[in-house]
């Protein structure tokens, strides 16, 4: 029987599905389109040239492998990529062959991505006097990719700034646009990117500025009939971060002088990098113009940091502020600080502070008192009990066969995930744990931990389902 397109990418799918977590199935696997099988080679459309970069980079092996098994050794794979252009509306598409790594070449029957663009044109505008040299980027230098801590929150937003970082204004991710609520590390990111674009690339001009500052620069040149000077100035940046681009929504002058800046820039290469606390569409206020412009490229998301991502982001503080901690007030902090990591950050700081004035060691009674008053904390005990009752509606399994000395992989499974849990969020010591587990020793709550950990690792199911029981775990405290 004759094998269709659509068949063979999805006998692909199901493959790929149990290889890959489900959030990164969502992402990179749902959009993607098959469209022809001729002669072995499977074409698949992808919605951008970042897409194709993405796939090429971190699923190449498993898409050629899955591939292969269903149309033998000689299969191939093709990528038709939609490039929308600035004079058409429907996208077209470009054909690339899986593996080489290469930007798509341009042929007669498809189009360059950057159609439409004054690709080689000169800056005509020059400022009497000013050095690019002489401009300073606004940058922290304490704002690095070493002092950012990466997580599943942020992974992606923190892969697209290192690669824009290495080639400013090469990627087809410009502009690259960065969102999520306050207090979640965006100005960090940003900055993280600008320094290391300074480091790789000491004669790039980078600029960072928040779009408030845009704003009042804007307001103080049409006072002094300056306004040509103003972009002039910004059209001179080979990386222009700009904070905050929700601030341009009621300011509709700033954005017809960025919307200049931004076409010259974007027209010669130049890098765009922004930040905002929603994503472009939906920015009330904001010009189509601009938000077109601005789904040019990537807008990456970072989400509030999960537990481990918490811990990492402390003890990285601890470690470079050369401070010790107990452990149980470091995860105290972690687990009751949850959304802000600015917050978090805070709040370490004040109960060092309380810590020197009152002349007290740090314990966990010291930091339940002065969190007491700066965030909102837990105010339920989460108990052994409650979570081998939660484990057990998880995965639907009687209560008292976690006791029991079956050794059936369902229920050992359950009940060396229990006993992990249970030592994540309870303060008792091993030899309780396992006593609430029909009696069985410290050593055997340690190999359960260890073999949960190593499952972790290399099991994207059993990591995706103990993740979603630390959060139910998290939620019952509340």
């Amino acid at each position: 029987m004759t094998k269709t397109f659509e068949k063979v990418w999805d006998n692909c799918l199901k493959i790929i599905k149990d290889n890959i977590s489900w959030q990164s199935y969502k992402t990179w696997f749902e959009p993607i389109k098959p469209v022809a099988l001729e002669d072995n080679i499977l074409v698949i459309e992808v919605p951008s040239q970042f897409f194709y970069e993405w796939l090429e980079e971190h699923y190449v092996e498993l898409i050629a492998k899955t591939i292969k098994r269903e149309l033998g050794k000689e299969a191939q794979l093709e990528y038709r990529i939609l490039v929308e252009t600035q004079n058409k509306k429907n996208p077209t598409s470009m054909r690339v062959a899986a593996g080489t790594h290469n930007n798509p070449k341009v042929t007669e029957n498809y189009v360059d991505l950057h159609l439409g663009q004054e690709n080689g044109i000169k800056n005509p505008f020059v400022i009497p006097g000013l050095k690019r040299s002489q401009i300073d980027p606004q940058l922290n230098p304490n704002n690095t990719f070493e002092n950012f801590v990466e997580g599943e929150c942020n992974r992606l937003a923190r892969s697209a700034g290192l690669a824009v970082a290495q080639k400013p204004g090469g990627t087809s991710f410009n502009p690259l646009v960065i969102y999520s609520a306050s207090g979640l590390g965006k100005t960090h990111l940003v900055q993280s990117i600008g320094n290391e674009t300074k480091r790789l690339h000491p004669n790039k001009t980078v600029l960072y500025v928040s779009a408030e500052k845009f704003i009042h620069q804007f307001i103080e040149h049409s006072r002094n009939n300056e306004i040509n000077d103003f972009i002039n100035f910004y059209q001179l940046i080979d990386v222009l971060i700009i904070d905050d681009i929700h601030y341009f929504a009621p300011a509709t002058k700033s954005q017809d002088a960025f919307f200049s800046i931004f076409n010259h820039l974007h027209q010669n290469g130049k890098q765009l990098i922004l930040t905002s606390d929603k994503p472009p569409k939906d920015l009330d206020g904001m010009q189509e113009r601009l938000l077109s412009r601005f789904r040019w490229g990537l807008s990456a998301d970072m989400q509030a940091p999960d537990f481990d991502t918490r811990m990492a982001i402390l003890e990285h503080k601890m470690r470079n502020d050369g401070l010790d901690l107990p452990n149980d007030v470091v995860r105290y902090l972690a687990y009751n600080v949850q959304n802000n990591v600015r917050e978090m950050e805070g709040a370490l700081i004040s109960l060092l502070a309380h810590s020197s004035l009152v002349k007290k060691d740090i314990d966990i009674e010291l930091a339940k008192k002065v969190l007491r008053n700066i965030v909102k904390t837990s105010s339920k005990e989460i108990t052994i009990d409650t979570i081998q009752k939660m484990v057990c509606d998880y995965y639907d399994i009687g209560y008292d066969k976690l006791q029991a000395k079956t050794r059936k992989r369902e229920i050992v499974q359950a009940r060396q995930i229990s006993m992990f849990l249970a030592k994540q969020f309870t303060k008792n010591s091993l030899k309780t744990i396992g006593d609430h587990f029909g009696g069985r020793d410290h050593t055997t709550v340690i190999h359960s931990c260890q073999t949960v950990k190593d499952l972790m690792d290399t099991d994207t199911m059993i990591r995706e389902q103990v993740k979603e029981l630390q959060q139910k775990v998290q939620l019952a405290a509340i």
